[in-house]
């Protein structure tokens, strides 16, 4: 049977906040602290966001002056590489520290939304090596998959903060 929601008092407030679940338990903490996958995620996904930041400016030049299409164009691949490079680890941190290859509970929307990052990433690398799209409307393509990239990179910078304030509070 569904229960009520509790109605908000007067103050604003709807009486005691309820904890929210713990990311890890203490044994996924401790396997995530102990395997080299931890160190990994935390190589690339900087890196990542580097080459990100390279090939954001690169294809907005691009757009803007229709000057270094090709530059534009392979800064997008080795994101996308380095994407789908960072995806794999993921995955396989995933599985040492949950048992799970993706869609582990603690991550569940993250692995949701990354998704959609690759399949934009691979729309444009399927419009690029296939031609289908001329150079204009594929660094278009590229923004989508790099805004959806920025959103996704956001989820996993706020669940890295909640994991530190929870260790912190342990």
């Amino acid at each position: 049977m569904l229960q009520p929601l509790p109605s908000p008092s007067l103050s604003g407030t709807s009486g005691a906040a309820r904890p929210r679940p713990a990311l890890y338990t203490q044994q996924e903490r401790a396997r995530r602290d102990a395997t080299r996958w931890t160190l990994v995620q935390g190589l690339l996904a900087p890196l990542q966001f580097l080459v990100f930041l390279v090939s954001l400016g690169l294809v907005l030049r691009y757009l803007v002056t229709g000057q270094g299409a090709s530059a534009a164009a392979t800064s997008v691949v080795i994101k996308t590489l380095l994407l789908y490079t960072i995806m794999i680890t993921g995955c396989i941190w995933e599985k040492v520290v949950f048992g799970r290859w993706l869609f582990a509970p603690a991550f569940f929307w993250e692995d949701v939304f990354s998704m959609a990052v690759l399949a934009l990433h691979s729309a444009y690398l399927i419009a690029w090596f296939g031609g289908f799209l001329d150079s204009r409307q594929q660094m278009l393509l590229a923004l989508a998959a790099y805004a959806a990239y920025l959103i996704n990179a956001g989820q996993f910078v706020l669940k890295l903060r909640m994991a530190r304030l929870q260790g912190a509070g342990a």
